[in-house]
């Protein structure tokens, strides 16, 4: 589905979203430096229904804050292990498919996770692939637009709060 298709059809569900009738999920942007700390890379997993690439997500979950759900659907489904940010990244929005067929929008609410490690054994290992990716080549992976801004961003912001974290007197 190119751009121009995906956004119009996302417009087209846009009462929905003004109607309160959109669905919230939550997710990781996975993260980790390679070697020398400068080379950035994202970990992007395919979808089970429709193999795109995205970032491992999944719905609210009884007595769990948004980045611990973050957490486990990063482990579900990628095998990944490491501390999600509690002040969410961002926000993109998705049309999700329901199993009635019918497509509702999604609100999804991201967190930064720094990858501490990764499990080759997680509950939906051979259902998905995984693949790094430099930020820009995640960006120019996944189909939704709002997403692609949110991973083009990601250098810059953890620079950012690099520095912020450098100038503060220990």
């Amino acid at each position: 589905m190119t751009k121009k298709t995906y956004l119009r059809h996302l417009a087209g569900e846009a009462d929905k979203l003004f109607n309160g009738q959109a669905i919230e999920q939550y997710a990781a942007i996975c993260y980790r430096r390679q070697t020398g700390g400068q080379d950035l890379e994202v970990l992007l997993i395919t979808s089970r229904e429709s193999g795109r690439w995205v970032i491992p997500k999944g719905w609210p979950m009884d007595r769990k804050l948004p980045h611990q759900v973050a957490e486990r659907e990063a482990w579900e489904e990628a095998g990944v292990k490491g501390k999600a940010r509690k002040k969410s990244f961002g926000y993109y929005t998705y049309l999700k498919s329901l199993d009635t067929g019918t497509t509702v929008p999604s609100m999804v609410q991201v967190h930064l996770l720094e990858v501490s490690s990764m499990s080759a054994q997680f509950p939906e290992h051979g259902q998905r692939r995984l693949q790094w990716f430099s930020p820009n080549e995640a960006a120019a992976q996944v189909r939704e637009p709002e997403l692609k801004g949110l991973l083009r961003m990601i250098e810059g912001a953890l620079a950012k709060e690099a520095k912020t974290r450098g100038a503060t007197p220990k």
